[in-house]
């Protein structure tokens, strides 16, 4: 088959995709190639053949994953190790008839799962945003016609016709282009409308350097163009970044892999100790009703019935707090994990950039200029770089009136005193740095108005617009690449070509994008508007614009804070390596003697080399969605925790892998935010360093709720398996300091209630000043756990010795065993519960005292004091909560030997964190 032959539409109807078609390289191909191995001409196929590949290839859409449904989103509520336990609780309460205690238990289980439900529910996990990508028609070619055919109609070999505004639905190879630019930011993260072209680039090339190619998602900004569908659905650069996504996984949080650690250790303890308890009672001559019976009081005494309920609230707290602080939290888990994140990697444009382009710098032949001010609010000075003084229009006035005259963009001011620009990001630059000289662009173009344009041609890398002058006579103004400006010029000229070329290279070497602009005066109007004899030669040099996409002012700020956390913070992004060298300087990620890896030196690297890479490198340019998966893993493997920003779909893959995934809320695209751990409502880079705050502020009250919980449960285990092993029996049953369901009072209302004010502390004085929590380190420190079984054998002693005082004594005194053992089990709760009081002003704070983070600065943990005092004061003398927890009335002299009790934990405490401070631990 001849080109010839395709071109008169002489297609093979034999075609089908296979390994070859599907994997082809078609940026390394010519048009005709492409044309041959797929069979197809600029004529389009036939209805018949179009339909017979729909078939074999299925349609244009990406493949709809498994859809996350409610009953999954339910299960994975329950899929925690603490859960476990306390299902296993309420099967065992079951067995041994216990229903109320067997009830009370599964109540915890029910309202954790509920609040994690509800939580991951709003969060829209259902939604499969992917899907939204494909636009709903697309004009191609069919024998010899054009016709609008729905997008999942698209087959490999449909020829396409693109034109400004479309968004490309296919992977397509672009066999003709006539000044065609796309938009690929979302999915390369190159910052700027990339100009196209039809021919064949290096295999190696990256999609970002892939001019011949137009890509599924992206979009046409400037231009028309012509193509071959050469992949489809799955296939597309697109499609397999859902296939990464897919394949991603979730690594599980610091925290839960700490917890699932406690829950193993609890859950071995608690059968050791009940066997044991069990082979006491039966050695001592208890029933085995009554042995059993006490095996299983120890094991609702020791399980920390309210741990799961107060990490889960206290998380969702957290995921408030972030929200008032533009982070959206989507998976509570996510909340405890920034506070342990080691490294972030963050996209460039639109994350630590603005992703509006803004002229920096001027030179007019002779003098530099500084623009100031950032983005497209024109807000700003022109200044002269040598004195610092305003530039005078008749200093750089034509430079400036060149660059908004030869261009379509504009700006409008909104009604809430905003600005919005239309057209072009570089040309709207360009009109800003107008409007910082006195310049507004529709009063200019007024005075001056466009008669013919040679529109920017990829080619020539130029764009020229003829004018007429107020004050007589025709003018074309020209911008464009500095090197094909300088073809343009005249031979009389102010600076020497080589001075120009020099002046634009080392603008570029900063990072900047160069623009040169000229102008030439016409002695008579032409008849045939701008002609190439025009563009060949004869033009004035009028200057250079250099431009970049700013840096956010406060995100230099925030990177300094993240550094004095010990957070790293690393640049991955499609950018040029230039470019985002530019910008890692002015933000100072970058270390001197640092250089910049791009994605084409990352695919010659073996597994160690890419983890030295990426331990020794901050900045990654030119990287491609895969390069950027791996990026994290290798960190990961470093054993980093890893936080990675991102706003487009090339994202996704690494935001899914990595322990803590963030999207941006207004540019981010529908894929990256679905992928996503949590999303910032103002994109801004600063709210990434308030979340990590916040993660670490949740992280140590979570931990403060932890370490209030556990000593309660361990002491409570202590006072039952003290009671199994020295206590007399009453009817072949143990003498026990507390009935279960009295177990479960403490563990549920006075222990969760006490706990949850934790979760508002203020922030530790340290808390940002110290460096990243080991991932691997145990959850509790050897002082923690020391504090711990200090508080518990403290509790525990307390309690059993009021018990036995406050039983023997009503012994002595001829009351009824029952009516005596009533009353001492009501005053050991009573002062286990006054314990907790004390205790939960110690764990304000579990390095400093009180004083030091404020006595009021928590309102709600006196708040929490004073409801458990009230409860408590129901739970002894409301008749209807003496019947459900065989509870009696105390006397007063009663209730202050138990606060007297009580009150000794604060100064054994306080001397163990003056102990602390003393040691500088």
């Amino acid at each position: 088959m001849t080109v010839n032959d395709l071109h008169a539409g002489k297609v093979n109807d034999g075609f089908r995709p296979n390994a070859s078609t599907l994997s082809q390289n078609w940026h390394t191909l010519s048009t005709d190639n492409v044309f041959t191995e797929l069979s197809t001409s600029p004529s389009g196929l036939t209805v018949a053949e179009a339909q017979n590949r729909l078939k074999a290839t299925g349609p244009n859409v990406l493949r709809k994953h498994r859809d996350i449904s409610i009953i999954r989103i339910l299960l994975r509520q329950i899929q925690n190790p603490l859960i476990y336990v306390l299902l296993a609780a309420t099967l065992l309460a079951l067995g041994m008839g216990k229903i109320t205690d067997a009830m009370v238990i599964f109540s915890v289980v029910v309202i954790n799962t509920i609040i994690g439900f509800v939580q991951e529910y709003q969060a829209g996990m259902t939604i499969q945003k992917l899907l939204r990508m494909t636009p709903a028609q697309v004009t191609v070619m069919r024998e010899g016609e054009q016709r609008n055919v729905a997008a999942p109609e698209l087959v490999p070999g449909d020829y396409v016709l693109l034109q400004a505004g479309d968004r490309i639905s296919a992977d397509l190879r672009l066999t003709s282009v006539k000044n065609l630019q796309c938009d690929e930011a979302s999915l390369t993260g190159e910052s700027l409308p990339v100009a196209k072209d039809t021919e064949p680039v290096e295999e190696e090339a990256v999609p970002g350097d892939r001019t011949c190619m137009a890509y599924s998602g992206t979009f046409v900004t400037h231009g028309t163009g012509e193509g071959i569908v050469v992949a489809t659905a799955s296939n597309t650069e697109i499609g397999k970044i859902s296939e990464l996504l897919e394949a991603a996984q979730e690594p599980e949080t610091p925290l839960t892999r700490s917890i699932s650690k406690v829950a193993k250790w609890i859950t071995i303890s608690i059968l050791v100790v009940g066997v044991i308890v069990l082979g006491i009672g039966v050695a001592r001559g208890y029933t085995f009703t009554g042995a059993a019976f006490s095996a299983i009081t120890l094991a609702v005494a020791t399980i920390p019935e309210g741990l799961p309920a107060v990490i889960t609230i206290a998380s969702a707290i957290g995921v408030r707090r972030m929200a008032r602080r533009n982070s959206v939290i989507r998976h509570l888990p996510a909340v405890e994990t920034l506070g342990s994140t080691t490294v972030i990697c963050s996209d460039k444009t639109g994350t630590l950039t603005r992703n509006e382009m803004t002229v920096k710098a001027l030179w007019n032949g002779k003098h530099y200029y500084d623009v100031t001010g950032i983005g497209i609010e024109p807000e700003g000075e022109i200044l002269h770089a040598a004195s610092g003084e305003e530039a005078q229009e008749n200093h750089i006035g034509e430079l400036v009136r060149a660059g908004v005259l030869c261009n379509d963009a504009s700006l409008e001011e909104q009604e809430n005193g905003t600005w919005k620009a239309v057209g072009d990001p570089t040309e709207t630059a360009l009109v800003t740095a107008g409007r910082k000289l006195g310049i507004a662009e529709d009063e200019l173009r007024e005075k001056w108005p466009r008669l013919d344009e040679h529109p920017f041609d990829s080619e020539r890398k130029i764009m020229a617009t003829l004018h007429s002058s107020p004050h007589g006579g025709k003018v074309v103004y020209v911008k464009g690449a500095p090197e094909a400006v300088l073809r343009m010029l005249g031979s009389t000229q102010g600076v020497a070509p080589g001075e120009i070329s020099e002046e634009a290279l080392q603008f570029a070497a900063s990072g900047l994008r160069v623009l040169a602009f000229a102008s030439k005066e016409l002695d008579a109007p032409p008849t045939d508007g701008i002609t190439e004899e025009i563009l060949q030669d004869g033009f004035r040099f009028l200057g250079l614009q250099a431009m970049l996409d700013p840096p956010r002012v406060e995100v230099k700020e925030a990177i300094d804070t993240c550094h004095q956390a010990g957070v790293i913070v690393k640049m991955i992004t499609g950018d040029h390596p230039g470019t985002a060298a530019a910008v890692a300087q002015e933000l100072g990620l970058m270390a001197p003697g640092q250089t910049v890896i791009t994605g084409h030196e990352l695919q010659g690297m073996d597994e160690v080399e890419y983890q030295r890479a990426v331990e020794r490198t901050n900045v990654f340019a030119r990287v491609s969605p895969e390069h950027k998966l791996r990026l994290v893993m290798a960190l990961q493997a470093n054993g980093e925790v890893v936080a990675m920003t991102g706003d487009g779909v090339n994202d996704a893959p690494a935001l899914k892998r990595a322990d803590i995934g963030v999207a941006m809320g207004i540019t981010g695209t529908a894929v990256a935010k679905e992928a996503a751990d949590m999303i910032l409502t103002d994109d801004n880079f600063e709210s990434i360093e308030a979340a990590v705050e916040e993660g670490r502020r949740v992280y140590d009250n979570l931990i403060k709720s932890i370490v209030f919980i556990l000593p309660t449960s361990i002491g409570l285990g202590l006072v039952i398996f003290v009671s199994v092993l020295f206590f007399p029996s009453q009817g072949g049953v143990p003498l026990q300091a507390m009935q279960p369901v009295q177990v479960l009072w403490i563990n549920l209302i006075t222990a969760v209630a006490l706990s949850l004010p934790l979760a508002l502390e203020v922030m530790e004085p340290d808390a940002m000043h110290r460096p990243p929590r080991d991932p691997d380190a145990p959850i509790f420190s050897g002082w923690i756990v020391f504090r711990m079984v200090a508080v518990a054998s403290l509790m525990a002693g307390g309690t059993l010795g009021l018990f036995l005082r406050e039983y023997y004594a009503e012994i002595s005194r001829d009351i009824p065993p029952a009516i005596a053992l009533a009353e001492a089990q009501t005053m050991a709760v009573t002062t286990m519960v006054l314990f907790q009081a004390f205790y939960l002003i110690d764990c304000r704070s579990l390095k400093y005292p009180v004083t030091k983070i404020g006595l009021l600065t928590n309102p709600m943990v006196f708040v929490g004091i004073a409801a458990v005092l009230l409860t408590q004061l129901a739970f002894v003398y409301f008749p209807f909560m003496n019947r459900w927890f065989y509870s009696l009335p105390l006397k007063a002299d009663a209730w202050a030997v138990s606060a007297a009790v009580a009150f000794t934990i604060l100064p054994v405490i306080g001397l163990e964190k003056w102990i602390r401070s003393r040691k500088g631990s």
